[in-house]
Protein backbone atom coordinates (compact mmCIF):
# COMPACT_ATOMS: atom_id res chain seq x y z
CA UNK A 1 0.00 0.00 0.00
CA UNK A 2 2.87 2.31 0.78
CA UNK A 3 4.29 1.79 -2.72
CA UNK A 4 0.99 2.93 -4.25
CA UNK A 5 0.66 5.92 -1.94
CA UNK A 6 -2.53 4.76 -0.21
CA UNK A 7 -3.70 3.81 3.26
CA UNK A 8 -6.10 1.27 4.69
CA UNK A 9 -8.56 4.08 5.49
CA UNK A 10 -8.43 5.37 1.90
CA UNK A 11 -9.05 1.90 0.50
CA UNK A 12 -11.97 1.24 2.86
CA UNK A 13 -13.55 4.60 1.99
CA UNK A 14 -13.06 3.87 -1.72
CA UNK A 15 -14.75 0.48 -1.30
CA UNK A 16 -17.71 1.95 0.57
CA UNK A 17 -18.07 4.73 -2.02
CA UNK A 18 -17.98 2.24 -4.89
CA UNK A 19 -20.56 0.01 -3.20
CA UNK A 20 -22.90 2.92 -2.52
CA UNK A 21 -22.55 4.08 -6.13
CA UNK A 22 -23.41 0.67 -7.53
CA UNK A 23 -25.91 -0.58 -4.94
CA UNK A 24 -28.89 0.70 -6.93
CA UNK A 25 -28.48 -2.22 -9.35
CA UNK A 26 -29.45 -4.63 -6.54
CA UNK A 27 -32.95 -3.13 -6.40
CA UNK A 28 -33.42 -1.93 -9.98
CA UNK A 29 -32.42 -5.13 -11.79
CA UNK A 30 -34.99 -7.37 -10.04
CA UNK A 31 -37.65 -4.69 -10.53
CA UNK A 32 -36.98 -4.53 -14.28
CA UNK A 33 -37.42 -8.29 -14.57
CA UNK A 34 -40.47 -8.55 -12.36
CA UNK A 35 -42.26 -5.44 -13.54
CA UNK A 36 -45.66 -7.05 -13.76
CA UNK A 37 -47.70 -8.97 -11.23
CA UNK A 38 -46.76 -12.37 -12.68
CA UNK A 39 -43.13 -11.37 -13.25
CA UNK A 40 -41.97 -10.20 -16.63
CA UNK A 41 -39.42 -12.95 -17.09
CA UNK A 42 -40.97 -15.66 -14.97
CA UNK A 43 -38.19 -15.50 -12.37
CA UNK A 44 -38.92 -14.29 -8.86
CA UNK A 45 -37.44 -11.10 -7.40
CA UNK A 46 -35.24 -12.84 -4.83
CA UNK A 47 -33.56 -15.07 -7.42
CA UNK A 48 -32.68 -12.11 -9.62
CA UNK A 49 -31.47 -10.11 -6.61
CA UNK A 50 -29.16 -12.94 -5.50
CA UNK A 51 -27.86 -13.57 -9.02
CA UNK A 52 -27.09 -9.86 -9.42
CA UNK A 53 -25.34 -9.64 -6.05
CA UNK A 54 -23.30 -12.81 -6.58
CA UNK A 55 -22.29 -11.89 -10.15
CA UNK A 56 -21.23 -8.38 -9.10
CA UNK A 57 -19.33 -9.65 -6.06
CA UNK A 58 -17.48 -12.45 -7.84
CA UNK A 59 -16.50 -10.33 -10.84
CA UNK A 60 -15.38 -7.37 -8.72
CA UNK A 61 -13.22 -9.66 -6.56
CA UNK A 62 -11.80 -11.28 -9.71
CA UNK A 63 -10.90 -7.84 -11.11
CA UNK A 64 -9.03 -7.01 -7.91
CA UNK A 65 -7.23 -10.34 -7.50
CA UNK A 66 -6.41 -11.43 -11.03
CA UNK A 67 -6.29 -8.23 -13.07
CA UNK A 68 -5.15 -5.92 -10.25
CA UNK A 69 -7.37 -3.19 -11.63
CA UNK A 70 -9.62 -1.24 -9.22
CA UNK A 71 -12.85 -1.55 -11.18
CA UNK A 72 -16.15 -2.89 -9.84
CA UNK A 73 -18.32 -4.85 -12.25
CA UNK A 74 -22.08 -5.43 -12.17
CA UNK A 75 -24.74 -6.33 -14.73
CA UNK A 76 -25.41 -3.43 -17.09
CA UNK A 77 -28.87 -1.94 -17.18
CA UNK A 78 -28.87 -1.87 -20.99
CA UNK A 79 -28.65 -5.65 -21.21
CA UNK A 80 -31.17 -6.02 -18.41
CA UNK A 81 -33.68 -3.87 -20.27
CA UNK A 82 -32.96 -5.74 -23.51
CA UNK A 83 -33.51 -9.07 -21.80
CA UNK A 84 -36.79 -8.02 -20.18
CA UNK A 85 -38.04 -6.45 -23.42
CA UNK A 86 -37.25 -9.52 -25.52
CA UNK A 87 -39.00 -11.78 -23.02
CA UNK A 88 -42.02 -9.46 -22.80
CA UNK A 89 -42.42 -8.88 -26.53
CA UNK A 90 -41.59 -12.37 -27.76
CA UNK A 91 -45.06 -13.75 -26.98
CA UNK A 92 -43.66 -17.23 -26.46
CA UNK A 93 -41.11 -17.18 -29.31
CA UNK A 94 -38.17 -17.06 -26.92
CA UNK A 95 -37.83 -19.16 -23.82
CA UNK A 96 -36.20 -17.79 -20.70
CA UNK A 97 -33.02 -19.80 -21.38
CA UNK A 98 -32.78 -18.70 -25.04
CA UNK A 99 -33.03 -15.03 -24.06
CA UNK A 100 -30.43 -15.53 -21.31
CA UNK A 101 -28.13 -17.19 -23.85
CA UNK A 102 -28.48 -14.18 -26.18
CA UNK A 103 -27.50 -11.85 -23.34
CA UNK A 104 -24.54 -14.10 -22.42
CA UNK A 105 -23.26 -14.13 -26.02
CA UNK A 106 -23.60 -10.37 -26.39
Amino acid sequence: MKQNGTTVRTEIMAGITTFMTMAYILAVNPDVHSAFKSGATGVDWTSIFLATAIAAGVMTIAMGLFVNFPVALAPGMGLNAYFATIILSSQGKFTFSKALTAVFIS
